[in-house]
């Protein structure tokens, strides 16, 4: 029989997937650097320098004061679950 092109392509194994991804701060800081992969930009000024308000998870600019949630306009932007949830591999 065939080996299986699908079940044995090559990628991330498990383990490895869940040491760079299986915390939320992981999670977090890879969508950072997919959605803003030169820094942070406001959406709405353009500015570049922003903080983060810790206690709601939002990044507020320094220039207009726009708070930017990192999962708005995004596909995790009306979902309540935790990004390891949407993170983990398909299988």
């Amino acid at each position: 029989m065939p080996r299986s092109t699908v079940q044995f392509q090559r990628g991330l194994s498990l383990t490895s997937f869940l040491a760079t991804y299986g915390t939320e701060e992981q999670c977090r800081e890879a969508l950072y650097r997919i959605r803003w992969p030169s820094g942070f930009c406001c959406p709405r000024c353009g500015h570049r320098s922003c903080f983060l308000i810790k206690t709601r998870m939002l990044y507020q600019c320094t220039g207009c004061r726009t708070q930017t949630s990192l999962m708005s306009g995004t596909v995790f932007g009306c979902s309540k679950l935790p990004l390891t949830i949407w993170s983990l591999p398909f299988s």
